[in-house]
């Protein structure tokens, strides 16, 4: 893809500056909460592995999406949350902790499901199945130097000079939206001569599929398992909000499909707009309302 070799370099540099300024806001304290609050935990992981793959799987079949395109962005949703959602969360105001914790679990998850979930998407829509072979030392350390490793400087720093880190908070999103904006306006215009082709068929499922994925996420999360609205916007996030990086390298390095790779990029794109929308609306006067909470 043009201009792959620069995203690729300035992509983790991005993402490792956006960690950092949100390990500035976190403390241990955060993370040792969740151990007595496990169902937010387990409710994540079973809407983001199980519940998105399956209304990806609906939208596709219903949708009639031609086969590659279809499997593009099934790849798209046995794929992990990356430190996006986590950014977001933070930009949202939700539970960045949690979103964190989720991102970490379902990182380690993914290498052993992504690769029997896409055979079995190839076998569905294509009629063969090509066994994929995620590198798993290697995903595991690309999540600790670009996730954790830069949440644990902040974490430190926070721990050291407090009064500081809140000084200089509201900054820290204003540069962390510049990176997000300038991330997808590089990933654009590489591929500004492909996208427009895809864009009138893909564009549509995509927003639907995003857009009722976070939305479903956070009305179960918030409605039936009476969850507070930080916690269920978190878990809307971590659903729809997946990492295109990962389905990149399944559909471009290991497959090497490049019609699928531009499903992925695209949802890597448009997956932000209702994001924006919901980032709006959560730091407008309607979003800062009080709302009562049960996270029993």
């Amino acid at each position: 893809m043009e201009g792959g070799n620069a995203l690729s370099i300035l992509l983790p540099i991005a993402l490792f500056i956006i960690m950092l300024g949100m390990g500035l806001t976190l403390r241990v304290t955060d993370f040792s909460r969740l151990m007595h609050r496990p169902k937010p935990v387990f409710a994540g992981l079973i809407l983001q592995l199980i519940f998105l793959p399956l209304l990806t799987f609906m939208l596709v079949t219903v949708t009639g999406l031609p086969a590659l395109l279809a499997v593009g962005l099934l790849i798209v949703s046995f794929a992990p949350g990356g430190a996006t959602s986590n950014m977001i969360s933070h930009l949202c105001r939700a539970d960045t902790a949690l979103s964190i914790s989720l991102t970490a679990l379902s990182s380690l998850i993914v290498p052993f499901t992504l690769p029997w979930l896409t055979w079995l998407s190839m076998e569905h829509f294509l009629g063969k199945g090509v066994l994929v072979e995620l590198p798993l030392f290697a995903t595991i350390m690309k999540l600790i130097l670009v996730t954790l490793v830069p949440v644990a400087i902040g974490m430190m720093v926070n721990s050291i000079w407090p009064e500081v880190c809140r000084l200089i908070d509201r900054p820290v999103k204003i540069l962390s939206l510049v990176f997000m904006f300038a991330v997808v306006a590089m990933i654009s215009w590489a591929n500004r001569a492909a996208l427009p082709e895809l864009m009138p068929t893909l564009s549509p499922v995509i927003l639907i599929m995003a857009s009722s994925a976070i939305a479903l996420s956070a009305l179960i999360t918030r409605y039936l398992l009476r969850q507070n609205t930080e916690i269920s916007l978190t878990l809307g996030i971590e659903t729809g909000i997946q990492n295109a990086g990962t389905g990149l390298l399944v559909t471009g390095a290991l497959l090497q499909q490049p019609e699928m790779s531009l499903a992925v990029l695209l949802y890597g794109i448009l997956m932000q707009l209702p994001i924006v929308l919901l980032i709006l609306w959560r730091n407008s006067p309607y979003g800062l309302k009080p709302v009562s909470v049960n996270t029993k």
